[in-house]
């Protein structure tokens, strides 16, 4: 039986990537991501594009249900939507920092908890999280860099 996986992010770079590496492997694949208009080239290679905003309980929810009553499950979950905000700590809002805790660490955190009941239900899965240089380097006009924060936060979130 193939295995089903959600790669979050999965409209450009490392999430792009993961979706038609997993699907070129065999897997039943869906990507999530705000702009699915960027996704549409994934659908050639049999990856099931998907509206996903990480930040919206609802999309997530709709998400997550939608491959449910697809495939019974999602087997894999590769948490990758993310982005960092670069600058002085003294220039960046602080509502630019929150919103980018909302997407890099809280997002991953909600659809962890959404798919790992099924998880345990179906005996099997697996969860990525996607992390960052950030998350253990400080970079220049990083101050207390969001970025590092957020994606090192993201790596140390406990497993089950």
């Amino acid at each position: 039986m193939k295995k089903t996986a959600l790669v979050t992010g999965a409209s450009a770079g490392i999430g792009k990537a993961t979706a038609l590496y997993l699907a070129r492997h065999g897997y039943t694949v869906y990507g999530g991501a705000r702009r699915t208009d960027n996704m549409l080239d994934l659908q050639r290679y049999g990856i099931t594009p998907l509206a996903l905003d990480v930040t919206k309980e609802d999309s997530v929810v709709a998400c997550v249900n939608h491959i449910f009553a697809a495939e019974g499950g999602i087997d894999i979950l590769v948490n990758n939507a993310g982005f960092g905000l670069e600058g002085a700590i003294e220039d960046l809002p602080l509502q630019d920092a929150r919103y980018q805790f909302e997407v890099n660490v809280f997002g991953a955190m909600r659809l962890a908890q959404l798919v790992l009941p099924k998880m345990r239900e179906n005996r099997y899965g697996k969860i990525v999280n996607i992390s960052s240089v950030g998350g253990k380097i400080a970079f220049p006009l990083g101050g207390v860099s969001r970025q590092q924060i957020c994606r090192g936060s993201a790596e140390r979130q406990p497993s089950q």
